[in-house]
């Protein structure tokens, strides 16, 4: 790969937590790429403090890419709209975001199975059940982290179409392989990346203005 078309890029790391390169898809820690941390917690210590629903601190289209990863299931659904258009507002003409978050579609087997409390995979926080991917991971919630509670869910497809009303010109909506859906979602304008740092996915929905509108 041609280093030279990462030559300082800035990726905003949205919900960033504890400090951690490794958190980032491999793509971002190629030479050439600048991590941006952004949280609401200062406890992380980010370089920006903020939260998804109001970026003020971050400059209208300053960054060429963004990243956020299981953050999304956790807004109020009437707070994605908004949420998704700061993420558009950050972005530079041509720069994309990379979103992954639960995928609510994958379940409905385990569901009809009546598999709520049997574990669906496990993470590094340990085993998750389906009951973790709808509401947010127990555990966690127990010891008084009641924002990793989940508010809104997502398919392949409302996540596509929530993307291109807040005006993103190509989205990509990939299934991934632990109950989840990542996005790629570009803006107009400037010299696109070539390369696609979405997870390998089993299946494929796409979303365009054109077939996505409101």
């Amino acid at each position: 790969m041609d280093q030279t078309i990462n030559e300082n890029r800035t990726v905003l790391h949205v919900g960033c937590g504890a400090q951690n390169p490794e958190k980032l898809p491999e793509f971002f820690r190629l030479p050439g790429w600048r991590e941006v941390r952004f949280d609401i917690d200062p406890d992380v210590k980010p370089d920006i403090i903020g939260t998804m629903v109001d970026m003020a601190a971050v400059e209208t289209a300053s960054v060429d890419a963004l990243y956020s990863s299981h953050n999304v299931e956790h807004l109020y659904a009437h707070e994605v709209p908004v949420a998704f258009a700061e993420f558009f507002r950050v972005l530079k003409p041509g720069g994309f975001a990379v979103i992954t978050c639960p995928d609510l579609q994958s379940l409905g087997q385990l569901l009809a199975e009546g598999n709520l409390e049997e574990a669906a995979y496990t993470a590094p926080a340990g085993p998750i059940t389906p009951l973790d991917i709808l509401y947010g991971f127990r555990p966690s919630i127990a010891r008084g982290n009641h924002f990793m509670a989940h508010k809104t869910g997502y398919t392949n497809q409302t996540l596509g179409q929530k993307l291109v009303q807040a005006g993103f010109a190509k989205v990509t909506v990939s299934k991934g392989q632990c109950f989840d859906l990542w996005a790629r979602a570009e803006k107009a304008g400037g010299a696109a990346l070539a390369a696609e740092p979405v997870k390998p996915a089993r299946k494929t929905g796409r979303a365009s203005r054109k077939s996505l509108s409101a």
